[in-house]
């Protein structure tokens, strides 16, 4: 018999429950789209792993957590293997520590500890992946775009002209963003150590569970190049300069607390029940946000060329009628 091809995902909600971050919407987004990977694009429910801060879940989104479930996955992966990672949470900006980049900032994803997981971590994971695997990331939060460092883009702010907006259509709407002013004044208050050096920080906190980016000497962050085609595909729910929101309004989400972008993914789903590319998602998601009048983030699409137009999640045949 023919083997198959494994479809392996980590799923992550992290509505940070009794802060003064918290979220409404993260965790159901990815039980949603938890039920979406197996009823359409053939997961296994015992090949998914689901990573919530609600107690629900046997894991906590910890940064050490979410990276050994991403690490293990990836250690799994196989030549025609497909890997998935959504996130749904805070994200944040924070300075480049890169040389030569004074003004840069980078983009990073905010487990429920703080132990920022960022574009360099991702990149690595990329970079790990057999030849022929793909690994699609989804990321639901602020400033998500470029979330994999050195990634192509297909869609953004380069590609596509764009109005900046800070204004949240609606008042129950929050944005999922940690400012880092925010970021190093909890730190701060953690460390006891006054400096605004952030990686001081997070190695005296989280030590070897920090991000490369701050445990790395700077001459060896280059390492981290692109490979070129790599099978890194990042779909997010916004530019890097944009916000996201966690919608609480009732009559855009029937009642259900939800994450702007994630809702917008599962409805054009909904709609299309025929395969639709990498492209066609990102598209449709920002047409769907647009009628809905959430115009202050502008999901975007960054990957090689060929994955642009790749069908999303390479949804199987035996699933392209089946799915409602």
């Amino acid at each position: 018999m023919e083997k198959q091809n494994k479809r392996l995902a980590v799923l992550v909600g992290c509505n940070y429950p009794n802060t003064r971050n918290e979220l409404h919407g993260c965790i159901n987004d990815v039980l949603t789209m938890r039920g979406t990977l197996v009823s359409r694009f053939g997961f296994d429910p015992n090949h998914i792993e689901l990573l919530t801060d609600d107690g629900s879940a046997s894991v906590l989104p910890t940064g050490a957590n979410i990276k050994k479930a991403l690490d293990a996955m990836v250690d799994l992966a196989e030549p025609g293997d497909v890997l998935y990672f959504h996130y749904s949470g805070h994200g944040t900006r924070i300075p480049s520590l890169k040389p030569g980049r004074p003004f840069r900032q980078d983009e990073a994803i905010v487990p429920c500890d703080f132990n920022l997981i960022t574009d360099v971590d991702f990149r690595q994971l990329v970079n790990r992946l057999p030849k022929g695997a793909s690994f699609t990331i989804l990321s639901d939060s602020c400033h998500s775009g470029g979330l994999i460092d050195k990634e192509r883009e297909q869609i953004g702010p380069s590609h596509v002209t764009t109005e900046i907006s800070d204004t949240l259509s609606g008042s129950c709407n929050k944005t999922k963003a940690i400012p880092f002013e925010s970021m190093l004044e909890h730190l701060t208050s953690l460390t006891g150590i006054s400096t605004s050096d952030i990686a001081t920080h997070f190695l005296e906190l989280f030590a070897a569970d920090a991000s490369l980016k701050f445990r790395l000497p700077l001459h060896d962050l280059n390492f981290f190049e692109s490979l070129k085609p790599d099978e890194g595909i990042l779909l997010s729910g916004c530019q890097a300069n944009e916000t996201s929101a966690d919608m609480m309004n009732p009559v855009m989400t029937g009642g259900k607390a939800c994450g702007a972008f994630s809702n917008a993914i599962e409805m054009v789903l909904r709609k299309h029940e025929a395969p639709l590319s990498n492209r066609e998602v990102v598209m449709l998601a920002r047409v769907f946000l647009k009628e809905q009048s959430i115009e202050q983030q502008h999901p975007c699409l960054y990957c090689n060329d060929e994955n642009a137009n790749a069908t999303f999640l390479y949804q199987p045949a035996a699933h392209q009628n089946s799915s409602s």
